[in-house]
């Protein structure tokens, strides 16, 4: 079902969704220094907001709540820099092991998936990275392997590498199978999001306001850095699992 209502945020809804969840713990782990603060925010207010996240997160999502959404989502991104590091190890070695044979060197960056897909896997894009990994677990065959491997290549990164390939695929296939798409959600659900977001957004502007003297508190309470955490790959600021 189609809907011309506007979302009031401008990443996908399971982004939004993870990053009101973040927010939302980071609140009920530090609800005595609030509410202190601020009366409106007494029991169970945050419990109550921390629940509707969940519920719809489990009607519109399909997941049965935004805490296993947002692991899954954290266990991925640690598997891709996992995979990156390995990765960025391998290319440096051939660079530099090549460099005196740029032509075997493009050969060799080439047919394992590096040229055409390294730099968007760098940019933590999921479908590069499997890509990658696919075209180096394939095209890695024994006479390969063993030439880079009699270059200097620990040949367990080799194999890890390779390992990645499945497992991040499935891990995949997992957290994508928990994203609704834009054009599927109802207007009722996309009204839902953004009641949620504006309600977390001055949750998180009071929050930091409040705790500004206490950076490390205040700083998970900034929407876009833990948004843009999610997309970038990187930890969610420090907060109560």
């Amino acid at each position: 079902m189609t809907t011309n209502i506007k979302r009031h945020y401008n990443t996908k809804d399971v982004d939004m969704i993870i990053t009101a969840s973040v927010i939302i713990e980071a609140a009920i782990a530090n609800k005595a220094l609030l509410q202190a603060k601020r009366s409106t925010w007494a029991d169970p207010f945050f419990e109550n907001i921390k629940n509707r996240i969940d519920a719809a997160t489990q009607d519109y999502l399909g997941v049965d709540n935004a805490k296993d959404l947002r692991l899954s989502t954290q266990i991925v991104l640690s598997m891709q820099n996992a995979a990156l590091n390995d990765l960025s190890q391998v290319k440096v070695q051939i660079e530099q092991d090549y460099k005196n044979n740029p032509a075997r060197k493009t050969e060799i960056l080439t047919q394992l998936g590096f040229i055409p897909y390294y730099k968007g896997a760098q940019k933590k894009d999921q479908e590069a990275l499997i890509n990658l990994l696919y075209q180096f677990k394939v095209n890695l065959i024994p006479v390969l392997k063993t030439e880079i491997v009699n270059k200097g290549i620990a040949i367990e990164t080799l194999d890890s590498i390779a390992a990645y390939a499945d497992t991040l695929k499935e891990a995949d296939i997992i957290q994508e199978g928990t994203k609704g798409t834009r054009r599927e959600l109802t207007a009722t659900a996309i009204t839902e999001f953004n009641e949620i977001y504006d309600a977390i957004t001055s949750i998180a502007i009071i929050s930091a306001k409040l705790l500004k003297d206490n950076p490390a508190l205040k700083q998970q309470f900034s929407y876009n850095k833990v948004s843009k955490t999610i997309n970038a790959g990187k930890p969610y600021p420090d907060t109560n699992p």
